[in-house]
């Protein structure tokens, strides 16, 4: 039996090892290297965007002065012009505006064209991109630099080139997962986002006394590395070794199934490398429109539902080091480092919120209403973390990774198994490079709600945290919203038909 390649679309590794190519490895070895490149890729995109959360309170208004509320500043401890002034919380906010802006405008293109092109390579550029932007950050620290101007320029083309990361990553675990327990499955691999803020805020925080460009120097240097492996080592596409896609059904003939079972009649490894003329066609090559992908049933409901998820988990993503610092903890301000360490167990909670949302979604066979539970639980977890963290350290540790355990759910849900979901769905006749451009539209439509997020937090955090608590459980209550429809006809599907 012939097996064919697409040498063109293989990366070196396998040129250098053709042991690694089937029928030596399998398919299930393919597709656990593909999560764990996957994973290590997005992962580092998220490491590289934590820095501007965690250098925040060094850069702009410090706490006030005095004994009893802030031992751990020094009278030198005063900021980093143009941030330090009254105004250096709006500054901080427009700056991670611009980045999110021009990130989720990006993500719309980086969709349109991953869909077209070689999702191994423009990956690699965006991951090159990012990592030297994300330096050309921090070498603002040794260059002195002070220019407003600068920092946002810089933020924009980072967020251009962070915008092909998500399409990229989500198309190729697409293609290499079919549909059983993609939830769960997809629920692990999603952990990526929270497991990179961990490891940024790790390395930031880290590196932050040495001053703070070093934590934006050491993050873009990972993810250029990752870049490299990701360039060494990913496989796009089961079809590029020879393999059938994991979510066609290939129909076969009597003759053709005994051609592929061993003496003792069990079926052989090489089942899988059959290339059938059915399976190619079910695969369309062409991608899908753009106006197209927004009229799939359930993509614009997921899409604005994101809209307002997102916006709340990156409030959390670039404001909590500082909200943490700026706020007594058992009568006591604690410093910058701690801060940012002390941030990461929002995202831990994150981690298993994703893969609890989607081992759920994937028992009730219901992604809306896992989402909506979620949603709605962390109303009263963010209600408890804001009047109850700030009575002691073990109140603060346990409210905030139950707030990230609610808030991240949906979000890591909707992100991925949602995208892949109708990407793949039968209206769009299965058509697995409809992934990238769907995937653009939910998570670039929530990308512009991550955008307004931390800039509204910037301007509103002035007048007092609860007032950004409030938008914060405002914007809860309308992504649940968007999804009641969606739900509704989940239950209608499950009650018995009359």
């Amino acid at each position: 039996m012939s097996m064919e390649f697409n040498s063109l679309s293989l990366p070196p590794v396998l040129t250098l090892f053709p042991g690694l190519k089937p029928p030596n490895k399998t398919l299930l070895f393919h597709q656990t290297c593909v999560l764990v490149i996957t994973f290590l890729a997005y992962a580092s995109f998220h490491a590289s965007r934590k820095p501007p959360s965690i250098v925040k309170s060094v850069l702009g208004p410090t706490v006030p002065l005095n004994s009893t509320q802030a031992p751990n500043l020094s009278p030198t401890d005063a900021g980093w012009p143009p941030f330090n002034d009254a105004h250096g919380t709006h500054r901080l906010g427009e700056v991670d505006l611009a980045f999110l802006s021009s990130y989720s405008v990006g993500m719309y293109f980086a969709g349109h064209v991953g869909d077209r092109i070689d999702l191994r390579l423009f990956l690699v550029v965006g991951m090159m991109g990012s990592g030297i932007f994300t330096v050309l950050f921090g070498l603002g620290y040794w260059f002195d630099v002070h220019v407003f101007g600068y920092f946002v320029v810089v933020q924009i083309f980072c967020g251009v080139f962070q915008s092909i990361g998500w399409p990229c990553v989500v198309a190729v675990v697409g293609n290499w997962l079919g549909e059983s327990k993609r939830g769960f499955i997809m629920g692990v691999w999603s952990s990526h986002t929270s497991v990179g803020n961990i490891v940024g805020s790790f390395v930031a925080s880290g590196v932050l006394e040495f001053g703070w460009g070093w934590s934006f120097v050491v993050p873009g240097l990972l993810i250029i590395f990752v870049g490299i492996l990701v360039y060494v080592f990913l496989v796009v596409s089961p079809e590029d070794m020879g393999f059938v896609h994991p979510g066609i059904e290939v129909e076969m003939s009597a003759q053709e199934t005994s051609a592929v079972k061993n003496p003792q009649g069990t079926e052989s490894e090489e089942a899988m490398l059959i290339q059938s003329e059915d399976a190619a066609s079910s695969d369309s090559s062409s991608a899908i429109g753009f106006l197209e992908a927004w009229k799939i049933p359930g993509v614009a409901s997921f899409a604005f539902c994101l809209f307002f998820s997102k916006l709340v988990a990156y409030t959390f993503l670039y404001w909590l080091p500082f909200y943490i610092r700026h706020t007594a903890v058992a009568g006591m301000h604690i410093s910058h480092k701690t801060s940012g360490l002390l941030s990461t167990i929002f995202d831990i909670g994150g981690v298993l919120g994703g893969i609890t949302a989607g081992f759920i979604s994937d028992v009730i066979e219901a992604r809306a209403i896992t989402s909506i539970l979620f949603l709605f639980l962390s109303i009263p977890a963010l209600i408890l973390y804001r009047a109850f963290g700030s009575l002691s350290i073990l109140a603060n540790i346990g409210l905030m990774f139950t707030s990230g355990f609610f808030v991240n759910g949906p979000y890591s849900l909707i992100t991925t198994a949602v995208a892949a979901d109708l990407g793949m769905q039968s209206s769009n006749g299965g058509n697995s490079r409809a992934v990238a451009t769907v995937t653009a539209i939910i998570d670039g439509t929530g990308s512009v709600g991550a955008a307004l997020g931390p800039l509204l937090a910037g301007y509103i955090s002035t007048r007092g945290w609860n007032s950004v608590f409030l938008m914060l459980i405002l914007s809860i209550l309308f992504a649940g919203l968007f999804l009641i429809r969606v739900a509704r006809t989940e239950i209608s599907a499950k009650l018995p038909e009359k």
